[in-house]
C-alpha cells in the first residue's frame, strides 16, 4: 500500500497467498438471502474473523469475497464488472454489500417489524433475541437507551411487562430490563405451573369419589304363586263373587 499526495494507493495482492491464509479460519459462508437480518449476522461474524487476522483493509475485502456462495457469488461478479475489486477497500466491500442487501424497501419493511413487534407465544429470550436482530437493523428507531427500554417494554406481554414495572423505579438501563423479565416470567411459569397441580389434584379427587359409592339394596320379587300374599287374597275374594270357588267335604 503507497501513499500518493496524502491520498492510500491500494496495490493489488496475491490471492492465492490470501487465500491459504483464510481457509483454516473456516468462515460462515453467505448465499445471498434477502433477509437483512442474515445478511447483518453473516457481516458481524466475519468481521471478527477478518479482525483477528489482521489483515489490511484490502485484504479484509478479499477475503470477505471468498466466502459469498450461491446467488451472493453472482452479485459479486456483476460488482467486478464495473470495478477492479483487487484494490477494493473493506469499506467500499461493505457499502456494497449494503447497497445490495439493506435497500430502501427492505429497511422499510424491518422497521415496520420492529415497531410492531410482539412477544407473543415467544419466551422472553426469543423475544429479546429478535428485538435486538431488528434494532441493529434500525438504529434511527432506537436512538438512546431510553427509548430502547420503552420500545423493550411496549414488546413484552401485559403480565410480563406489569411485573417489570410495578416497583417504585422502573428499569432505566436495558440490562436491568431484561433481568426483571426473566425474573417475572420465571414466576408467572411457576404460578401456572403450581394452580395446573391443583386443578388435576382436585379433578382426580372428583373422579374418584365418582366410582366409590354405597352400594344399595336391590327389592327381591319372586313369579311363584304365593310371592305376594295380600295379592292371593284378593284373586281368592275374585273367585269365590264368580262360583268359581268349590269347598271341599
Amino acid at each position: 500500500m503507497a501513499s500518493v499526495g496524502g491520498q492510500v494507493n491500494l496495490q493489488p495482492v496475491r490471492e492465492d497467498l490470501l487465500y491459504e491464509r483464510f481457509r483454516p479460519m473456516k468462515a460462515p459462508e453467505f448465499e445471498g438471502p434477502t433477509d437483512p437480518i442474515v445478511a447483518d449476522n453473516w457481516l458481524i461474524d466475519i468481521q471478527v474473523i477478518l479482525d483477528f487476522m489482521r489483515l489490511t483493509e484490502q485484504e479484509k475485502a478479499l477475503c470477505a469475497s471468498f466466502a459469498l456462495k450461491k446467488d451472493a457469488r453472482h452479485w459479486w461478479m456483476t460488482v467486478q464488472m464495473r470495478r477492479d475489486v483487487t484494490t477494493i477497500s473493506w469499506q467500499d466491500f461493505v457499502t456494497e454489500f449494503c447497497a445490495m442487501y439493506y435497500n430502501g424497501e427492505i429497511l422499510a419493511a424491518q422497521q415496520d417489524e420492529f415497531t410492531s413487534l410482539r412477544q407473543g407465544s415467544m419466551t422472553v429470550m426469543e423475544a429479546i433475541k429478535k428485538f435486538e436482530q431488528l434494532a441493529c437493523l434500525c438504529p434511527e428507531l432506537v436512538p438512546n437507551e431510553k427509548e430502547k427500554v420503552r420500545r423493550m417494554m411496549k414488546m413484552f406481554r401485559t403480565d410480563i411487562a406489569k411485573q417489570v414495572s410495578a416497583s417504585s423505579s422502573p428499569p432505566t438501563l436495558v440490562s436491568d430490563c431484561v433481568s426483571r423479565a426473566i425474573r417475572a416470567e420465571y414466576w408467572i411459569n411457576q404460578n401456572k405451573e403450581a394452580r395446573a397441580q391443583i386443578f388435576k389434584a382436585k379433578k382426580e379427587e372428583k373422579a374418584g369419589s365418582k366410582q366409590v359409592q354405597p352400594r344399595q339394596g336391590t327389592k327381591h320379587t319372586s313369579k311363584g304363586p304365593i310371592s305376594n300374599p295380600a295379592q292371593g287374597s284378593k284373586q281368592f275374594g275374585r273367585n269365590k263373587r264368580k262360583g268359581n270357588f268349590t269347598g271341599q267335604g
